[in-house]
């Protein structure tokens, strides 16, 4: 194994193909749409070089400010709801149910591989006001408080995306969670329990700290995936009312595809790229200073 891992022409046939690979299916596509961003038009009527208008555009866009706005409210949220649920149902997995959890893992992962049209139509039922009334708006009649039309205010279809997106992934973050948990020696913990804690305190002084890594994957997954969120909201707003639930990604599709402004729509995705660079190095930075401190 030595002997092929020192041999540079071995290296090069090994990691070669792949290399090639992601060259031409990521790497490429990057470059071509950056240059794209200094150009207006699309590929039926021709491209214009326009310099930096693009990127001056970006900025005194309205709709890019509330593409932007909805999308980090979004993405924060959902990933605080997605991390805790995942990791309470970790704990309920590894502390409580223990072994015999398979069943609800599995329950609990299986709304991860459903279609997004799929989930977005049975959300779209469950909170439906009219022309029918949906189970939650009878449920809410049923004890007087009255229904509510859930997609006709931005604030309440935002709270919609968040609770099926959450219903969707949680499974998803609760095995991820949940395989960081196992691995905690059981030494440590009994040593633990020995010495008092139990519950909360074992919890929050054992457990926690040493899920830490596990805790910081799932963070950095559910940021960057909610950063681009783009097929939930088509499939169950369409970024309605108006344009209040539009992520950059649903308006970046909508400016390059719907009115065929390539370059405009080149400089959304690269904004919306370096706020993902910036999210996860702001995320490892303040790891390593609270591990520094540590």
């Amino acid at each position: 194994m030595r002997h092929v891992l020192g041999d540079r022409r071995a290296i090069a046939l090994l990691l070669g193909p792949a290399l090639l690979v992601y060259t031409l299916v990521m790497l490429v596509p990057v470059v071509w749409s950056l240059g794209y961003t200094f150009y207006e038009g699309n590929a039926i009527t021709g491209f214009e070089p326009v310099g930096l208008d693009n990127f001056a555009r970006l900025v005194e866009d309205p709709s890019v400010r509330d593409a932007l706005w909805f999308t980090v409210r979004f993405a924060v949220v959902l990933t605080i709801v997605q991390v805790v649920v995942g990791y309470l149902l970790a704990l309920l997995y590894v502390f409580i149910l223990r072994r015999a959890s398979g069943i609800v893992r599995t329950l609990v992962f299986f709304p991860v591989v459903l279609p997004t049209v799929a989930v977005a139509l049975m959300f779209q039922q469950l909170f439906e006001s009219a022309p029918r009334t949906g189970p939650v708006n009878a449920l809410l009649d049923a004890v007087g408080i009255g229904g509510v039309d859930w997609f006709a205010s931005s604030s309440m279809a935002f709270w919609v995306i968040v609770a099926m997106e959450t219903w969707r992934s949680m499974g998803f973050y609760a095995v991820l969670l949940y395989a960081g948990l196992v691995d905690i020696p059981e030494e440590t913990l009994e040593s633990a329990r020995l010495d008092g804690a139990s519950g909360p305190r074992l919890v929050r002084h054992i457990v926690l700290p040493l899920s830490l890594p596990v805790l910081l994957s799932s963070v950095i997954f559910s940021i960057n995936g909610t950063l681009k969120v783009f097929d939930s909201v088509l499939a169950l707003t369409n970024g309605g009312p108006g344009n209040q639930t539009t992520p950059l990604t649903l308006y970046m599709y909508q400016t390059s595809f719907t009115y065929g402004e390539y370059g405009f729509g080149s400089s959304i995705a690269l904004l919306l790229t370096a706020l993902c660079l910036l999210v996860t190095l702001f995320i490892f930075r303040s790891s390593r200073r609270d591990l520094t401190k540590a």
